[in-house]
């Protein structure tokens, strides 16, 4: 009996020494970790660097430690940028903006989103200026909207059109035997395409260019109306390369002047005519000017689907059907939301994923107003999501449509073969099964095309039904072709080209509300262990630890081809490895 005392006194003991220590802990963290109060003193210039990865949402960490110890990912919310920038209109101690990106870490309709802000600043009378030792071509395009645009004398302006590159496995699989089965619908369905072929087909073809051009039109435009110079200049100064030098691309009236950082710095500070105090956007946002301070009762709803779509609980870079419907009914069955606005940024992904946020959304639409806005993509089951709403807008370089669908499962059957292993297989019944060590049986791919035609002519039917358009009309506009959101209004696709503040505007008006705040969803919630690591790596993620290891462009091509690990069941997205540069 004196030995269970103590053994109880002792496990009590321990757990109130733990305790002991974690609240210690806490308390010198605290003290170390506490950050200042952010002020925005006089004569600030608000510095815009877009180099840290940018998000259309990226809520805090609700776990206290994790603010405490700085264990948050470092990231933007764009939501945050527009109205940091919106706010800093009105800001009597903010007198202009500094671009000095090096690069954008943002997609294009992000990147026109954020320019297009910066031009309802600049109507404010208050200054935006641009430097940067060498511009890439999207932190040109972005820079391009300042008044005045100024480049390191060894810099440049890589201003040379767009491009993609699409790397195909065909050779590959036939060399090692390792292969993807793929069966699909949709002539334009080029995701899958790279493990067929060799070489890019006449299809695709035609809708790269197709949508380069759109985004690339709207690039010139944007940067013709601020810079004054015509598009066809704008071509002709991409096709010979006059921006590779800092003088060739002041004679090309791409830039201002040529000078040094110093030189800059005294331009800012003669314009301001006092001493440069200097705010990040970073901290600007952390003083509070992320967010429109409202006390209006009503609300506007906005849900961000951002990430690729998988079956199951989802989190902040993943859209589930768990997370998101939560968020949706959640916001459905509060009265004081009068409206929802569904902000996709998603390649697609699970085509059961997609149908089963679809569903939530269309009994969501019987109640209340829905309204979608597009981000960098809103394509496949991005697009499966998005095509029931009230109203659809896209920005104009929204990569979207790319309604199609695919199954895909890996084959090693010939690589086994050269190795000498054979795989027997042994069932109760003659159901259509699947083995990667056997190749593909006639019975089995005839199953799983009745899967895949039977999912696409879902799809095609809701968004026929979503768009007030018969079948035949949506499935010549779809077969997996993508179409930037500038061609979407033009094939009824979406009903108007603006922003997320136009989505939400709109919202309201359906509504019938003039006076809301906004309501932002999903919360997520992060286990303990995730954001609080006792580690020397603790402030660096896992894509951070990657990055630095791999490289951008490497880390790229990484993450795309690692996503096909996670591809269960018949997807509805776009191709992996696809990025406009």
């Amino acid at each position: 009996m004196k030995f269970l005392r103590n053994l109880l006194a002792s496990i009590i003991g321990f757990f109130i020494s733990i305790f002991l220590i974690f609240i210690f802990f806490i308390f010198i963290a605290s003290l170390m970790g506490s950050p200042d109060e952010i002020i925005v003193k006089p004569n600030s210039v608000l510095k815009l660097d877009l180099t840290t990865s940018i998000k259309d949402y990226a809520p805090k960490d609700t776990n206290p430690l994790a603010e405490i110890l700085e264990l948050n990912d470092q990231k933007l919310a764009l939501n945050k940028i527009l109205n940091a920038i919106d706010n800093a209109k009105t800001d009597a101690n903010i007198k202009g903006i500094n671009i000095r990106t090096v690069y954008v870490n943002a997609g294009i309709a992000q990147t026109q989103a954020i320019r297009n802000k910066i031009e309802e600043f600049k109507k404010s009378g208050k200054f935006v200026y641009a430097y940067n030792d060498f511009f890439d071509q999207k932190s040109y395009y972005l820079s391009s909207v300042a008044d005045s645009v100024f480049v390191n004398p060894v810099g440049m302006v890589d201003f040379k059109g767009l491009s993609t590159e699409i790397l195909y496995y065909k050779d590959f699989e036939d060399k090692y035997g390792v292969k993807m089965e793929v069966i699909r619908h949709g002539k334009y369905k080029s995701a899958v395409e790279p493990y067929l072929t060799n070489k890019m087909s006449e299809a695709n073809r035609e809708q790269t260019v197709s949508f380069l051009k759109s985004i690339w039109s709207e690039m010139t435009e944007g940067i013709s109306r601020s810079r004054k110079i015509s598009v066809e200049k704008l071509n002709e100064i991409a096709d010979n390369s006059n921006g590779r030098n800092a003088d060739l691309a002041k004679e090309s009236n791409l830039i201002d002047a040529v000078i040094y950082e110093d030189e800059y710095k005294d331009k800012l500070k003669s314009i301001v005519a006092s001493k440069v105090n200097t705010i990040s956007i970073q901290d600007y946002i952390k003083s509070g000017k992320g967010r429109k301070s409202s006390l209006a009762k009503n609300k506007i709803a906005v849900i961000y689907a951002q990430g690729q779509i998988m079956y199951g609980e989802g989190n902040e870079d993943i859209i589930g059907q768990g997370i998101i419907n939560k968020a949706i009914k959640k916001a459905r069955k509060d009265k004081s939301v009068k409206a929802i606005v569904l902000r996709v940024n998603s390649p697609g992904g699970s085509a059961l994923a997609s149908e089963l946020i679809w569903r939530e959304l269309e009994l969501t639409k019987k109640e209340k107003p829905l309204v979608v806005s597009m981000g960098n993509l809103a394509a496949s089951g991005g697009y499966y999501i998005a095509c029931n709403a009230d109203k659809i807008i896209a920005e104009p370089t929204t990569i979207t449509g790319s309604i199609g669908v695919f199954g895909m499962i890996p084959n090693i059957s010939k690589l086994t073969d050269k190795l000498g292993i054979n795989a027997e297989q042994v069932s109760t019944n003659s159901s259509a099964n699947y083995s990667v060590f056997e190749p593909i049986d006639e019975k089995f791919y005839k199953v799983t095309k009745e899967g895949v035609e039977q999912i696409y002519n879902v799809f095609v039917t809701r968004v026929a039904n979503g768009r007030g358009l018969k079948f035949d009309e949506v499935d010549k506009i779809a077969q997996g072709r993508v179409w930037t959101g500038k061609q979407a209004l033009e094939n009824g696709l979406i009903d108007a080209l603006g922003s997320l503040d136009d989505a939400i505007e709109m919202a309201a008006s359906i509504a019938n509300v003039d006076d809301y705040r906004v309501r932002n969803y999903p919360n997520y919630k992060k286990d303990i262990k995730e954001s609080f690591k006792f580690s020397p790596f603790a402030k660096l993620s896992k894509e951070e630890l990657l990055k630095e290891a791999l490289g951008e462009e490497n880390y790229r091509l990484y993450d795309n081809i690692n996503q096909i690990k996670n591809i269960k069941g018949i997807q509805a997205r776009i191709p992996f490895i696809f990025e406009v540069k």
